[in-house]
């Protein structure tokens, strides 16, 4: 039995992970769980998971969670109480969920203490992919992606040589305003931004998709991953969402990985590899989803992509920035401060301002995390004086 800690377990990844987990009690077992602040949503966990410890990331969360539960488990807050959670000492396996650049830390924590990890946090790998990656060659760890699109790239490259790839094809829905012109929905609502046509996700990673910044994340995440140049990697909108992701090889062969529009699949790949494991999930009927159409992705008026391939080709702090600076502007959008034609703007102006620097660990990343988010927030409010 494999035992897991789950960092992110209130959210949309965390709850999947948590189905996935109920579904096979003989093969996995939560012992430690952390969130941000949701102190009755974890109170159910922790009385169906029987975790040993937990974290609420703010304290007043984790005092008025510790009152409820008394001294049945242990209670920690905090950077420091979610990094306890991902080295817990039994933990074979850390599942890090947690949205945003606050999963690189813990991350990290775990790799260094040789856990295994399964990774759906995107910020990790964009803002550090340079010193993550060298901790877990280091190490010899096995880290495993979550996202649909990886761990498809992952299974179709399982067995495969890395020599004989020719290029890999990250697949994007388009989002809801594929087709559209910046004009058409510079103005659009949250709601709107939030109405993705295949995926039911969460908020950030939804906005991220209306924009394609988050298959620009993904395009990052990937040369990281699978040691790839930008020049290697594809990104091709595929409205279905069926098709996960694709291998082009040497030979000209294409292999492709296909499913349903379910992310409990790659999540329990990735608890449960080398093994497969049967589940009750619904399965993909070939007869009635069989209309699978390509198209090139937008750059003109989707340019949050266009910006994530620069900031990776360029490298240095510049993801990091990049990532920061879409961070604070997206949850900016969706608490109304901005438009949403503002999100690629205040990217670009941002990234523009920066002044990179070598990626070559946590702190200069976090440093420079820190500074884009500060230039971000000044941009937002010189825009809300405008308005």
């Amino acid at each position: 039995m494999k035992k897991i800690s789950l960092l992110g377990s209130t959210g949309s990844i965390g709850t999947q992970t948590l189905d996935v987990i109920k579904g096979h009690p003989k093969e996995f077992k939560v012992i430690g769980l952390a969130a941000f602040n949701e102190t009755e949503k974890i109170l159910e966990q922790i009385k169906e998971f029987r975790p040993e410890k937990v974290c609420l990331f703010e304290k007043k969360a984790a005092e008025e969670l510790e009152k409820k539960i008394g001294k049945e488990v242990e209670v920690v807050s905090g950077i420091k109480g979610l990094e306890e959670i991902a080295v817990m000492q039994e933990a074979e396996q850390v599942v890090v969920a947690v949205v945003g650049a606050i999963g690189i830390k813990p991350t990290m924590k775990a790799i260094q203490k040789k856990k295994n990890v399964a990774l759906a946090n995107k910020e990790t790998l964009v803002a550090a992919g340079q010193p993550i990656m060298k901790a877990v060659k280091k190490t010899g760890i096995t880290l495993m992606p979550i996202d649909s699109e990886h761990s498809a790239l992952f299974q179709c490259l399982n067995g495969e040589e890395r020599n004989k790839i020719s290029k890999v094809l990250i697949t994007c829905s388009g989002g809801p305003f594929r087709g559209k012109k910046i004009s058409e929905y510079y103005n659009s609502t949250p709601e709107q931004a939030l109405g993705h046509p295949t995926w039911s996700m969460g908020s950030k990673i939804t906005v991220d998709s209306s924009t394609l910044m988050n298959k620009g994340l993904e395009v990052i995440e990937a040369k990281w991953l699978y040691d790839l140049s930008f020049e290697e990697i594809k990104v091709i909108v595929h409205p279905q969402s069926l098709i996960h992701s694709m291998i082009e090889f040497v030979d000209g062969s294409i292999m492709a990985q296909i499913g349903t529009h379910d992310m409990r699949t790659p999540i329990q790949y990735a608890l449960s590899y080398p093994k497969r494991i049967p589940n009750n999930f619904p399965r993909l009927d070939l007869f009635k989803d069989n209309n699978l159409t390509f198209e090139k992705p937008d750059l003109e008026n989707f340019p949050c992509l266009k910006y994530a391939f620069e900031a990776g080709k360029k490298g240095g702090t510049l993801p990091a920035v990049m990532n920061a600076a879409n961070e604070i502007a997206v949850w900016s959008f969706l608490d109304k401060k901005i438009a949403f034609g503002k999100i690629p703007e205040i990217v670009k102006e941002v990234m523009d301002e920066h002044k990179n620097r070598k990626a070559d660990s946590i702190e200069t990343v976090l440093e420079a995390d820190k500074k884009a988010r500060e230039t971000a927030k000044k941009i937002i409010e010189e825009t809300q004086k405008k308005q």
